[in-house]
């Protein structure tokens, strides 16, 4: 790994500190240790006084300003050589130097070398120098814009990730599923590079384009697919950016972003989940965040207000746009609300048909079929199914992708990972009258969804499962077939009191009985499908702040409530006793396809049907279907 020049003094300081203060205090020599290490010993004042009394000293150096003396001695207790020897005088002897000068000792004073200036002047300016050094690399790397990590002093500059010629390697081909939102956008891409077409009749850019759609529908992959056609300068940047816990930097990014942005007009703003800093402004109790408020206010002066931003496109995305502020939904911020939803039968066709470009996929694979057992399924989850199918096929050694790893795939993205088959044969059988009953109620239904598959393989917290594949998308659901959804949800629990008895039933059908609650409720509070009249009782979606509405009154009285809990209980009853019905009717063709079921574990919608037709008339669907009262 390749360090720069910053790093390595950035971590080699604390050593040279250590080194600095070893250098001074202790490598760092005085005339003192140089004289001392010449002296090979040590002699007492005392004993210094008596040598100098018996006319064996011959010369003395002073030292320290006299506190220390190198003395060349000669005696027989020196074996009659000269020898110099260290001596520490005291500090108060003036009658010493008298002394030596009646003896006519050679006396000599070496007056100290004064480099503790230096040093101290050296150690003084050394730690000022290093601070100083580092608020300017500090500095430095502020005046840096590309927004990297530890920039400590570019809290207000713009994280914004700025291209001048967006490389995304996404085009509008790679964009399927979403035609009307490639239509806006394409429209955007021609304004921008032929804007004269459009000027020429009075018409104006349009100032920002607003992408909103559940998670997955592919509003980012737009935006890069935009980038990547426009040709202009593309900036791209998360919401989540602008807000930070000092106050008014939020605010400072947003201009900063703008005011790059209209140095490189004509351009394209990329603001990804919006959400999380243009939410409504005062909401909840207590208000908002004063932060995120004046960042939200800054965007909003930006985008339309007194100068404008002529040239500048701010494309936004994201899946909560119940929560946005209403000014900034207006037009002359964004002119355009595109939705991209999840896609239907033809636009899931096109996204697997792309996503299968760069993965093997044997001939024998139905592009088509895959297509029709996954609706509701976003871009990102078909994106995920073909991954997970090519991961398996991998594991198993195979050349390419069949139908038996993306079938795999599939159930394992709906209803998570295959577990282990239950062996006791009294649960397995009471599993299996559980889906059977589910399929057979399905099948003789008329307005049901037919069934794919009945499986006892567990998966996810389900011990079975009963698979339903609509024949087309159903953008509108009538009132017959929310009553054979919710016949066909009752289905497993009918199943169990029939065969084993109301005191044999089991939890089993708990989340079935969620959905069942649900729908019948709907007819009743939604959809107007109920003896109460053709009423919208309840809203479909709750406030999203805490605090908003708390003190409004309710909808509708209580006489109403009870009215609506009558009629659910009514719609569920009914349809109780259709089910119970079919069961009773259907019991031997029931016993049969349980221990198909048992035995091999899994039975396909073509078999069911085919073994279901001996021994009914399955085109007469609807004879169980009667009108409530």
């Amino acid at each position: 790994m390749k360090l720069s020049w910053k790093t390595i003094l950035l971590w080699s300081l604390p050593f040279i500190v250590i080194i600095f203060f070893l250098w001074q205090g202790f490598l760092t020599p005085t005339a003192t240790d140089i004289e001392s290490n010449i002296a090979n010993s040590r002699m007492t004042y005392g004993r210094f006084l008596e040598y100098l009394d018996m006319g064996w000293i011959k010369r003395v150096d002073m030292y320290d300003n006299g506190h220390t003396a190198i003395v060349e001695a000669l005696g027989p207790e020196l074996g009659n050589r000269v020898q110099k020897i260290r001596v520490e005088l005291p500090a108060n002897a003036p009658e010493l130097i008298t002394k030596l000068r009646k003896a006519q000792i050679d006396i000599d004073a070496h007056p100290p070398k004064n480099n503790s200036a230096i040093w101290n002047l050296i150690g003084s300016l050394f730690f000022p120098i290093l601070f100083i050094g580092g608020l300017a690399l500090l500095f430095r790397r502020s005046n840096n814009t590309s927004g990297g990590p530890g920039q400590a002093m570019s809290f207000g500059k713009s994280k914004a990730l700025f291209q001048m010629e967006a490389k995304t390697g996404v085009v509008f081909d790679d964009v399927a599923g979403v035609d009307e939102a490639k239509e806006e956008f394409q429209e955007v891409v021609t304004f921008l590079k032929e804007p004269d077409s459009f000027t020429a009749v009075g018409a104006k850019i349009p100032k920002g384009v607003l992408l909103v759609g559940p998670p997955g529908t592919g509003k980012t992959l737009l935006a890069k697919a935009i980038a990547g056609e426009a040709n202009v300068p593309f900036f791209s940047i998360s919401g989540s950016e602008f807000v930070e816990m000092f106050v008014g930097v939020g605010a400072s990014r947003v201009r900063d972003l703008f005011k790059k942005a209209k140095e490189n007009a004509p351009c394209i703003v990329f603001i990804d989940e919006i959400d999380a800093v243009g939410r409504q402004r005062g909401t909840g109790i207590g208000g908002g965040n004063d932060e995120r408020e004046q960042t939200l206010n800054q965007l909003l002066t930006e985008m339309d207000g007194f100068e404008g931003n002529t040239g500048i496109i701010v494309i936004a995305a994201t899946n909560r746009a119940d929560i946005l502020d209403s000014a900034l939904l207006r037009p002359g911020r964004f002119d355009r609300q595109v939705t991209v939803d999840v896609p239907d039968l033809n636009g899931r066709l096109s996204i697997l048909k792309v996503h299968a470009k760069n993965k093997k996929i044997s001939d024998d694979v139905s592009i088509t079929t895959i297509a029709r057992r996954t609706p509701g399924f976003s871009g990102a989850d078909l994106a995920n199914l073909l991954n997970e199918a090519a991961i398996l096929t991998a594991r198993k050694h195979k050349n390419a992708i069949t139908m038996s790893e993306l079938d795999t795939s599939i159930d394992r993205v709906v209803a998570g990972m295959e577990g282990t088959p239950l062996v006791n044969s009294k649960s397995q059988r009471l599993i299996a009258y559980h889906e059977i009953g589910h399929a057979i109620v399905g099948t003789l239904l008329k307005d049901h969804d037919p069934v794919q598959k009945v499986t006892l393989i567990p998966r996810g917290q389900a011990k079975g499962l009963t698979w339903f594949v609509p024949n087309d998308d159903q953008s509108l659901i009538s009132r017959a077939q929310i009553i054979a959804r919710i016949m066909g949800a009752l289905g497993g629990r009918a199943a169990e009191e029939i065969v084993f008895g109301n005191t044999e039933v089991t939890t089993g059908a708990s989340n079935d009985l969620q959905q069942v609650t649900s729908m019948a409720r709907q007819m009743v509070t939604r959809f107007g499908m109920s003896d109460i009249g053709p009423l919208s009782l309840e809203n479909e979606n709750s406030n999203p702040f805490l605090g908003r509405g708390m003190n409004s009154n309710s909808e509708y009285s209580d006489e109403i409530a009870i009215k609506i809990d009558k009629q659910v209980q009514a719609i569920v009853k009914k349809c109780h006793q259709d089910v119970l019905q079919i069961i009773e009717d259907n019991r031997v063709v029931i016993d049969h396809l349980v221990d198909i079921l048992i035995e091999h574990e899994t039975i396909d919608g073509h078999m069911l049907n085919k073994i279901i037709s001996d021994y009914t008339e399955v085109p007469n669907k609807n004879k169980y279907v009667k009108q409530l009262a």
